[in-house]
């Protein structure tokens, strides 16, 4: 096969031609050197016809696309566009930070440039509608319209009504707009797609309404974990993608990867691995590891909202320097200077405030405890959660040990203690999550175990920034790292980025005091 790209077309030598003439309209005989050749234009409708008759033709992408943007795609980044242009439905099980949000935006516009695709539905984490997809729109295809549907039921079916190319919304709020959306997209992206994994669920029933009502949409669901619990995960996604393999119901799936041990009890069978492989296809897989041309560590940043009384007490306290809780018997929290309210405002915003009298002042932050939860899952390994607030830690700590496994360690576990942790979380299965202060990890400790860090709030100290996420950073490292910030807030990001460029943090707080809100 000959890639002519001046003149957008593919020549093929084939022992049976008239297999490719007959079934592919737009393919003509071509007659060179006394060879039966064929021509055919290479565009994504012929190549993909092709590669149903076992012909492995590349995707165009790979030879007219301009890979628009500021960044300049690594190899991974265009061979997973390159898979999704060819596949109308399939997973990409990229690990988180690998770039795959850029992947497919690229490869939507690209179909959109060739006029396969008009109008992309994105479903994403709440988490990552602004910060990670509406800033790869905005960063990368500079070109293209998108709109961020969030907010009241109202709003969101009104701005669905809006001319764009993209509209992103969260995994919740689908069922808001589902029914306005018929026939509306003819490409639909789910982000973190193990939100469906139950086919119980009315999230699950809903969405597979939704796609067999709109059956001519291309669907790409996205995962870094797609079996994050049970192999009878991938079922749901099987079954969305149209595997051909995938049993036709959840119980006849669970019968092959599941084996009975007890009344209650199921454990894998020993072939569940290559069962679930075969039903995860058509899929694409990169691993940081695999990713050579990766920077040994990607930083991004996960915006959260603040809840009502979150946001009650944030304003009151940049007006005021004080504010007080009616749940906690009118205890007052004061910031007596500017750099008390910096802290005062981070903790508001992490969740937990301390008051003047010393209590623990919890604030509801349920978004943001769920971005963290969200970020956990993805990274599929272990993590270190960095939480620069006692308070929050132990909240942190009641609040996911319910999901995974656990250790704390600040300054009020000792030493002992601190050493069994750290052997654990290098040399077991459990905790799978450690949640620490930065203070008590900042010097000579090896845990290169964890390929992620989660900073559930920033740090007032370069040098505990730094020093904590070196904790990854050491001799044995085997992952590329991943770095993640939870922010709810403009000073939140503008903290973040001073951390990360080793910046003072005191100009920051006269910006504070002269902008007088967030």
């Amino acid at each position: 096969m000959l890639v002519i790209e001046k003149a957008k077309a593919l020549l093929l030598n084939l022992s049976n031609p008239e297999r490719v003439l007959s079934t592919v309209p737009t393919s003509k005989p071509y007659k060179f050197k006394g060879k039966d050749l064929v021509v055919i234009p290479h565009r994504v409708k012929e190549s993909t016809s092709l590669r149903a008759l076992g012909i492995k033709a590349p995707s165009p992408i790979l030879h007219y696309y301009d890979w628009p943007g500021r960044f300049t795609p690594y190899d991974h980044q265009r061979m997973t566009a390159a898979f999704l242009t060819m596949h109308s439905r399939c997973l990409v099980l990229n690990e988180i930070g690998t770039g795959k949000t850029q992947s497919a935006l690229w490869a939507a516009d690209y179909l959109m440039n060739a006029g396969v695709v008009k109008k992309v539905l994105i479903l994403s984490p709440l988490s990552t509608l602004e910060r990670v997809w509406g800033d790869g729109i905005f960063t990368g295809l500079i070109h293209r319209k998108h709109v961020v549907l969030h907010g009241a039921a109202a709003r969101r079916k009104k701005l669905l009504k809006a001319d764009v190319d993209f509209y992103v919304i969260n995994h919740d709020g689908f069922s808001i707009i589902s029914e306005d959306a018929h026939n509306m997209f003819d490409l639909i992206i789910v982000d973190e797609a193990t939100v469906l994994r139950n086919p119980s669920t009315a999230r699950f029933k809903m969405f597979r309404k939704f796609i067999a009502r709109n059956e001519n949409a291309r669907v790409w669901l996205m995962t870094g974990t797609p079996t994050p619990n049970e192999p009878t995960d991938a079922w749901a996604l099987g079954h969305l993608i149209k595997n051909e393999d995938l049993p036709r119901t959840y119980t006849a799936f669970k019968e092959q990867v599941m084996m009975k041990v007890g009344q209650w009890k199921f454990i894998a069978r020993p072939e569940s691995v290559d069962i679930v492989s075969k039903v995860l296809q058509p899929s694409v897989r990169y691993t940081r590891d695999e990713c050579f041309d990766l920077p040994d560590t990607v930083v991004q940043t996960r915006r959260v909202m603040m809840t009502a009384e979150q946001r009650f007490h944030y304003e009151t306290m940049v007006k005021h320097f004080i504010t007080s809780s009616t749940a906690h018997d009118g205890a007052e929290i004061t910031a007596v200077n500017a750099a008390i309210r910096l802290q005062k405002l981070v903790q508001i915003a992490c969740g937990v405030a301390y008051s003047d009298d010393g209590q623990n002042i919890e604030l509801d932050c349920n978004d943001r405890v769920a971005a963290v939860k969200e970020v956990i899952q993805e990274a599929g390994g272990k993590v270190i959660l960095f939480v620069p607030l006692t308070g929050t830690l132990h909240m942190l700590e009641s609040k996911l040990n319910k999901l995974f496994s656990t250790a704390v360690v600040n300054g009020q576990v000792s030493a002992n203690k601190r050493n069994d942790i750290f052997h654990n979380f290098q040399n077991s299965q459990d905790p799978r999550v450690l949640i620490a202060h930065p203070a008590t990890m900042a010097h000579g400790l090896t845990l290169t175990e964890a390929s992620t860090v989660i900073w559930y709030g920033p740090t007032t100290s370069n040098e505990q920034y730094v020093q904590a996420n070196g904790r990854i950073e050491r001799i044995g490292k085997r992952h590329v790292s991943n770095v993640v910030h939870i922010a709810a807030t403009d000073l939140e990001e503008k903290m973040y980025q001073r951390l990360a460029s080793k910046q003072a943090l005191q100009d920051l707080l006269l910006e504070v005091i002269e902008r007088g809100t967030e």
